[in-house]
């Protein structure tokens, strides 16, 4: 029996809900362009969970509320795995559900003092199904990404049951795509990209002469403005994708240095 039940996701890294130059605040017009996405569950990373220099300074434009909280406003649910913490405040990851949010967890996966680093784990009640979401952001050094890769492996293969659906979403700051043949092997996942590849073209045509078949590739992500490393996935099982597209351009790099994945979903 075929499913009805669908899913529109994001996943976004806000850049803390400042500009890339001069931090001036954004969070209105990130609210603004989220809710405009009409998303039911939201993947988040770097989100502040409070910086207390920034609501002295920008008294005006900085929400009193958390930003997860914010964000999620009445429309949905939020839970926040807070992984940098100083002075001033701290932030870290977020999920943000128009269903109800059954549990979440934070997992600490530092892999040095420089980086702080974790994977948010929460189980939503959608309609048919309770599906595991993992929010993930991963380090900026090889080593320590691959390191943290397999501590995603292992937190999904121990909490998630094995036919339960899946989605692991965030900013993996993977640009080599070094970390996705691992996941795919290991935890029977997919890349809402995996299917939508071109099957023309010079390169692809070598690859079929080879033996090699096509090359699968995430999507490019960053900088928003004209993306061009492809630093953000959503990794999924159990779902069918019926879409999925990367929002960049003018309007998106005023926002953040990330351009949001946008995926539509259905449960098989």
């Amino acid at each position: 029996m075929t499913s009805d039940m669908k899913l529109r996701i994001t996943t976004y890294n806000i850049h803390k809900g400042v500009s890339s130059f001069g931090a001036r605040p954004r969070i209105h017009a990130l609210k603004q362009a989220i809710n405009a996405m009409q998303a039911d569950v939201l993947f988040l990373q770097e989100v502040q969970g409070r910086h207390d220099l920034h609501a002295l300074k920008h008294a005006t434009d900085w929400p009193e509320l958390s930003q997860q909280d914010f964000l999620a406003g009445d429309s949905h649910q939020c839970a926040y795995g807070m992984n940098a913490v100083y002075d001033h405040g701290h932030h870290g990851n977020a999920l943000l559900s128009c269903f109800p949010i059954l549990s979440s967890s934070n997992r600490n996966i530092s892999d040095h003092k420089y980086e702080s680093r974790g994977i948010l784990h929460c189980v939503v009640r959608a309609p048919e199904a309770e599906v595991h979401c993992y929010v993930i952001h991963l380090g900026l050094f090889a080593g320590s990404r691959k390191r943290q890769n397999e501590a995603l492996i292992e937190a999904v293969s121990t909490t998630a049951p094995p036919d339960a659906p899946v989605i692991i979403a965030g900013d993996f700051n993977d640009w080599g795509n070094q970390l996705s043949e691992e996941l795919r092997a290991r935890l029977g996942v997919t890349e809402v990209f995996d299917e939508n590849i071109s099957r023309r073209g010079f390169g692809t045509y070598l690859r079929q002469l080879s033996g090699r078949g096509t090359k699968i590739q995430p999507a490019r992500t960053f900088p928003a403005a004209m993306p061009f490393l492809q630093l953000d996935r959503i990794y999924v099982r159990g779902f069918k994708v019926e879409s999925a597209e990367v929002l960049h351009g003018k309007i998106w790099a005023k926002l953040s240095d990330h351009a949001p994945i946008v995926a539509s979903l259905a449960l098989k």
